[in-house]
């Protein structure tokens, strides 16, 4: 390939369909013809490009791709040479649910149906014309398993080769590789050795994580991100202050959809806390139009579909075999926090206050502001939901959705330091360290109404000071004040004196304060 040329290589005619270019819009006919006119105009530019070599012109059916297909078959037959097919997109429509707002009408439904069916027709003519008719080999890829059961049913010859661990690192960079990269860049830019650690640290943090086979444990880096990263600190010399390609926004969507299936929410906040660990047996393989509307959507087709569209990975087996996933970095991590903050917060008013609350916490360390917010809005919303098994990892969520912010912070939820986990950290950046704000490390209790032996009203009427004379509340201040002591050591050793360490206790008391 390019400077290393396989034994095959100028064997092949290469046609390419990117059914991305096939719009999902408008009634059942009107997919049917825009996909075929897109295939047609496909062969046609093939036609034109390969004009010299082909024997004969190749007829062009205005109404059925299909047949113009055959047709260029017959050419390529008369040939010594061979067809090689790259289809792209191929889960166009069902990425139409995905992408879609509301609920989907039986009329829009019925479309999409036909546009998978018309689909379908076309790759039985692929699997017929790999049977000796001139087409040798396909490399089919889209976004997501979305149609690859219903497609496969008519193109039953293909291999599947998504969770060979042989192809983990073929859509991503390896650590050695962006370290290659960052080493000529800081070499350019005249800057230092700890520039480049600092660099590949931050890409570390942000953008690793990624593993797409349960076979192996070598993670590797998305590659939309790391390039947009790259080519920034080449063109600058410094770092994005924004870590997330705006490329990615399209996640946003895809979470939006799973986060309003019955069970999504609750997976996505088990995702954040990654206690337990997310785990199922096999992964789920049908996501056709039909099942992203209709079918159960239970646990494992809900990690199976964040598995697939790249917000979740592979993070080893649990104790009983079970194939394990985590958010992969802090840039994903951010997706899942915007969109329960989104939910938890439906106004922008609100979470316009929000912000500015947190922007007040990072330079005055007071968290009371916050903290009212929680009282007054979120444990509103949190006790509506179905959390009958609350406790401190629902009241972190909670703050974590208020208090996340990557471009002055390496936000940790559950950082290890020497075998403890502290709740949350907030690391400021190194290169952010030139303004006035604090590092933080906080940590979580939470007190059932029953521990107290007191109703919602009773609590909610109580002073501050008079909730901290409480004997449970006092026990639960001690002890969170002997982790934070503890992992502050762990956290100055780390670091040195370069932190402004503020310890934060926070106890929850039920829904109410």
């Amino acid at each position: 390939i390019g400077q290393n040329p396989t034994p095959r290589h100028n064997k092949y005619f290469v046609m390419t369909w990117d059914f991305s270019n096939v719009s999902p819009q408008g009634d059942a006919p009107n997919i049917q013809q825009a996909l075929h006119r897109y295939v047609n105009r496909c062969i046609e530019d093939f036609a034109d490009y390969y004009q010299t070599i082909l024997p004969k012109p190749i007829h062009i059916e205005p109404n059925d791709a299909v047949d113009s297909f055959l047709s260029l078959l017959s050419a390529v037959r008369k040939t010594p040479y061979k067809l090689y097919l790259l289809i792209d997109e191929y889960d166009n429509f069902a990425n139409e649910v995905l992408m879609g707002h509301g609920k989907i009408s039986p009329s829009r439904y019925k479309s999409l149906l036909s546009a998978e069916g018309s689909l379908k027709t076309i790759f039985k003519a692929v699997k017929s014309a790999s049977g000796g008719q001139g087409l040798e080999r396909v490399f089919l890829t889209g976004v997501s398993p979305v149609l690859m059961s219903d497609i496969t049913s008519a193109y039953n010859v293909a291999k599947n080769i998504y969770l060979r661990h042989e192809f983990n690192d073929l859509c991503g960079f390896k650590e050695n590789e962006i370290k290659d990269i960052l080493t000529k860049i800081v070499k350019a830019c005249g800057l230092t050795t700890a520039k480049l650690n600092q660099a590949l640290r931050l890409m570390q943090t942000f953008y690793d994580g990624y593993c797409f086979s349960d076979q192996i444990s070598q993670e590797i880096y998305n590659p939309t991100l790391a390039l947009y990263f790259l080519e920034y600190f080449q063109t600058d010399c410094e770092f994005p202050r924004q870590m997330l390609d705006d490329n990615l926004a399209i996640d946003r969507k895809k979470l939006s959809y799973i986060s309003d299936l019955p069970n999504g929410e609750p997976i996505i906040v088990q995702a954040l806390n990654e206690t337990p660990p997310l785990g199922v047996t096999l992964l789920a393989n049908r996501f056709g139009v039909d099942d992203m509307l209709n079918a159960t959507k239970d646990s494992t087709f809900i990690i199976s579909l964040l598995y697939y569209l790249g917000v979740l990975t592979f993070n080893g087996k649990t104790d009983i075999g079970d194939l394990r996933f985590k958010i992969p970095n802090l840039v994903v991590r951010k997706l899942y926090v915007e969109r329960l903050l989104e939910n938890f917060l439906p106004q922008e008013s609100e979470r316009s206050q929000a912000r500015q609350f947190a922007k007040d916490f990072y330079k005055t360390g007071d968290l009371q502001p916050i903290c009212d917010l929680m009282e007054q809005d979120y444990f509103k919303v949190l006790d509506n939901r179905d959390y009958r098994y609350a406790n401190e990892l629902t009241i972190k969520t909670a703050f974590l959705t208020v208090l996340y912010d990557d471009v002055f912070y390496i936000m940790d939820s559950e950082m290890p330091l020497q075998r403890r986990y502290a709740d949350l950290t907030m690391i400021l950046r190194s290169e952010q360290r030139q303004y006035a704000l604090h590092d933080f490390i906080l940590e979580f209790k939470y007190l059932k109404l029953s521990e107290l032996e007191l109703s919602g009203d009773e609590v909610r009427e109580l002073t501050i000071e008079e909730i901290k004379a409480l004997e449970p509340v006092k026990d639960k201040l001690a002890e969170a004040k002997k982790q934070l002591l503890a992992y502050q050591k762990r956290l100055d050793a780390k670091y040195g004196k370069c932190l402004r360490l503020q310890l934060i206790s926070v106890v929850a008391i039920g829904f109410d304060r």
